[in-house]
């Protein structure tokens, strides 16, 4: 099961809270993808709507890897596993977190002004999210609302990591969710639309509510269009021709469209891969066009599962990739970007060789778990292209082979590696981790050049 969008989990979130109508509730939705699923729950109940605010504090090399959150109101979590995983020390959490509370408190100011904290005490308190994957910034959260002393607190979100429900039952007192998977992955996985919550949309959602009379609204039933709703991606199927054979992708791309990201899958794969398409869909969300690509044909695929014999054929794959590149640079709707590669597996081999022979056309690459080193030290000496790796840092053997092949590049280049994760990314929150690090380098890239502001320290 997935949710059609934020509403839709907050609609049918809604009716397992049925319970709290009239209990005198008020919903808070964190922000920024909270507030849509609250905004739902807050009508459907006839209940207040706001806010609670909370940022993640991250890993200091590397940021997207939370290590727990801080919330308004001065409360902290730290989760001590993932300090130790990422080799942190006390004074550098401190000084991350003074950072977050600056961003924190533009984030308070934005969404509620000048107006307090909400008045909790004695009240069931909602606690509502889009999805809850490690439940380190839901934890800061709970702590910030305990303080205010709720007669009774509860969380809910559309969709909640089967471990991670283990370990907050007991800090609510009541945890509400429609899903609970066990191979939760990333929270987007389980959203058909999970397009970025942006400042204007939540103060949108917010002064709503408050001028409906008690949270309700009326005029608007369950599934009816909300101005806040994000457009669909326009995904189309496409077929490139390669030689006298063709093969199929799936393009997308949105309005404004800054650059264009191909994703080059490995063997047993394919471009309807949940992995690669949640990485799109953030790609997407941040203003890029991507094209999910199959290397082989149908019939080739069926021989590469039997043989073996074309999925370690780097140079065969990089030519396939080198030939939708030309589809791309050639299609209307995409001629003109610039244009980046993400590489999972051996299609981060074929990425790199085929980055080297086009080196005025290829403006960045991101490799996810890949085999760098195939694609031969010659050719990792004529990438030009800025590279980033991401590997798992429990995956141990590919880890040092990305490092070795690190040495042998010479274009701007870094190594990111996701503390806790395997080589598939597997681990509740990992998948988040890699789709924000590669955004963030194509975002850095593929802008056009007069906008394009490299921070410094980067290998």
């Amino acid at each position: 099961m997935r949710f059609r969008d934020r509403e839709e989990g907050g609609e049918k979130l809604a009716v397992l809270l049925q319970r709290y109508r009239g209990q005198d509730a008020i919903v808070l939705g964190l922000p920024r993808g909270g507030v849509p699923v609250a905004y739902q729950v807050a009508r459907s109940l006839g209940a207040p709507l706001d806010v609670i605010v909370a940022r993640k504090i991250g890993a200091p090399q590397q940021p997207e890897y939370a290590l727990g959150a801080i919330a308004e109101g001065g409360a902290v979590f730290v989760d001590p596993a993932a300090v130790r995983e990422a080799g942190v020390g006390e004074a550098e959490i401190a000084s991350i977190a003074e950072q977050e509370a600056v961003e924190l408190a533009r984030r308070v100011r934005v969404y509620r002004g000048d107006r307090p904290l909400p008045e909790v005490r004695g009240r069931t308190a909602i606690l509502v999210d889009d999805g809850i994957a490690t439940g380190r910034t839901a934890r800061a959260a709970i702590r910030a609302l305990r303080r205010l002393r709720p007669g009774r607190l509860v969380l809910a979100a559309p969709v909640v990591a089967a471990e991670t429900a283990e370990e907050l039952r007991g800090e609510v007192d009541d945890l509400v969710y429609v899903l609970a998977p066990e191979d939760f992955m990333a929270v987007g996985l389980w959203y058909e639309r999970f397009g970025q919550t942006t400042d204007d949309e939540v103060v949108a959602l917010l002064d709503r509510a408050r001028r409906a009379p008690e949270g309700r609204e009326t005029g608007a039933g369950p599934g009816a269009a909300d101005p806040a709703d994000p457009p669909a991606d326009p995904e189309r199927e496409v077929s490139i021709p390669v030689g006298e054979q063709s093969v199929q992708a799936t393009l997308a791309v949105p309005p404004g469209a800054r650059g264009i990201v191909l994703f080059a899958h490995g063997s047993g794969s394919s471009r309807t891969s949940p992995r690669n398409r949640h990485v799109a869909q953030v790609l997407r969300d941040g203003g890029l066009a991507t094209l999910l690509l199959d290397l082989l044909t149908a019939e080739e695929e069926v021989d590469d599962r039997l043989s073996g014999r074309l999925r370690f054929d780097i140079g065969f794959l990089a030519r396939r990739l080198v030939a939708a590149t030309g589809f791309v640079l050639e299609a209307g709707a995409t001629s003109g970007l610039r244009v980046g590669y993400f590489g999972a597996s051996t299609g981060a081999a074929a990425a790199l060789v085929a980055a080297a022979e086009m080196p005025g056309e290829i403006a960045a690459v991101v490799s996810r778990g890949g085999r760098p080193d195939l694609a031969g030290a010659g050719a990792l000496r004529r990438v030009q292209a800025p590279t980033l790796l991401i590997v798992g840092s429990r995956d141990r053997e590919v880890l040092d082979l990305n490092r070795e092949a690190l040495e042998q590049l010479g274009c701007e280049k870094e190594l990111a590696v996701v503390p806790g994760a395997t080589h598939l990314f597997e681990e509740t929150g990992a998948l988040d981790v890699v789709a924000d690090l590669a955004a963030g380098w194509f975002r850095r890239h593929l802008a056009p050049p007069q906008e394009v502001a490299r921070p410094p320290g980067l290998t």
